[in-house]
């Protein structure tokens, strides 16, 4: 088990969680179509309390992806987090507005009224994916910020710090990129999708299945054509690759390279797009149809865990830098030293035990499907 072996070996489980974390923003998407899927008030209370029961789900592996790349990337995260915090602090914020707006929305004495945080819902489905997206997409389209290591050892530094933002913007200026708005509006309207196949299935009325049918067949194009024109791009356009002295260097072609070098990922991404695509298909197609979640679901985990990978292994800077080429990132300069990585080795050995939990509670909680006599209970959202 070698250092480079640990070092692959995390990126994949990295990879695993932000592509779990993507599927799971199908809670975000359901809550951005409340009203179109509801046109009641009883209706979007049915919305809500179906994600309701999920939402601690994208929360905490939004919060277990972070911690994992604190943990195993370390320099990843001082120069993101740290550097992009206008961007962080932002997603971070609509999703505490998501989980106060559950608790309160329909709370005795709230004087802001229900619309006023299922506005904050809405908000959170739309500019949490978009965000997040963009974070993603920075993997491959790369970030303006500068790593000088050589300031922790400089004793007349007065900024004793690894990483430093190119500009004052602080990650904002990554939305003046059209690519990674066009991924970012895709991850958008993928949760839509998916937030539409999962309320489908999950909620027991017939209005709001053949509502979705319907809205399943907008943002379904639209995530599509979205996707297809940035994968093209991607597969089209410059990669960062190193060598084994560290060097960063621009490479053609690099990322369909790494997909035709690194055949499995194709093979992955091409069965991930088959099963989205099937399970979009056929609940459109057929009306007794309303399993297309777990197909879609599991399809959007492999595509973006292929995504992911590809952008990280066979020698590419996963985060590249536009102000410094040589500050870019890669999981051989910015990985937590060998013990640490060894040690965590070990750790990850549970993550298994609590997949089965989160499946066993998932399944508990399901076990019966919504309807609008669940809305009367005291423990409705």
């Amino acid at each position: 088990m070698t250092y480079e072996f640990l070092q692959q070996y995390w990126w994949f489980i990295v990879s695993l969680l932000g592509a779990l974390l993507v599927f799971l923003l199908f809670v975000q998407g359901a809550n951005s179509l409340a009203r179109s899927l509801g046109k009641t008030e009883e209706g979007r209370r049915l919305v809500f309390n179906s994600t309701g029961r999920k939402w601690e789900f994208t929360f905490t592996t939004l919060v277990t992806f972070g911690g994992a790349f604190f943990a195993s990337f370390p320099l990843f995260y001082s120069t993101s987090f740290g550097g992009a915090y206008w961007l962080w602090m932002i997603i971070l914020f609509t999703f505490v507005l998501q989980a106060v707006s559950y608790e309160f929305q329909n709370k005795i004495g709230n004087f802001l009224g229900p619309r006023t945080f299922q506005f904050f819902l809405f908000l959170n489905g739309i500019v949490g994916p978009l965000l997040l997206g963009g974070a993603v997409s920075t993997f491959f389209e790369g970030s303006n910020f500068v790593v000088e290591k050589s300031n922790l050892v400089n004793a007349g530094s007065l900024t004793p710090v690894i990483s430093h933002w190119g500009n004052a913007s602080h990650g904002l200026d990554a939305l003046l990129n059209p690519w990674i708005l066009v991924f970012g509006f895709a991850v958008v309207f993928l949760a839509r999708t998916l937030g539409i196949l999962y309320v489908m299935n999950n909620v027991a009325d017939e209005g709001i299945r053949q509502r979705g049918v319907v809205g399943l067949k907008v943002n379904a194009v639209a995530f599509v054509v979205l996707f297809v024109v940035y994968l093209v791009h991607l597969l089209l356009k410059d990669g960062f690759a190193y060598n084994e002295a560290g060097v960063i260097t621009v490479e053609p072609l690099k990322y369909l390279n790494n997909f035709l070098q690194m055949w499995y990922l194709l093979v992955l991404l091409l069965i991930g797009v088959v099963l989205v695509l099937f399970g979009i298909g056929k609940t459109i197609v057929s009306k007794q149809y309303i399993c297309g979640i777990w197909p879609a679901g599991i399809g959007t985990v492999l595509v973006v865990l292929a995504l992911l990978l590809c952008a990280g292994w066979n020698g590419t800077a996963y985060y590249p830098s536009t102000a410094d080429l040589q500050s870019s990132l890669t999981i051989r300069n910015s990985c937590s030293s060998e013990f640490t990585l060894r040690t965590m080795f070990y750790v990850s050995f549970l993550v298994p035990f609590v997949l089965a939990y989160i499946v066993y509670c998932w399944r508990a909680i399901d076990k019966k499907k919504l309807d609008k006599t669940e809305i009367q209970t005291d423990h409705a959202y």
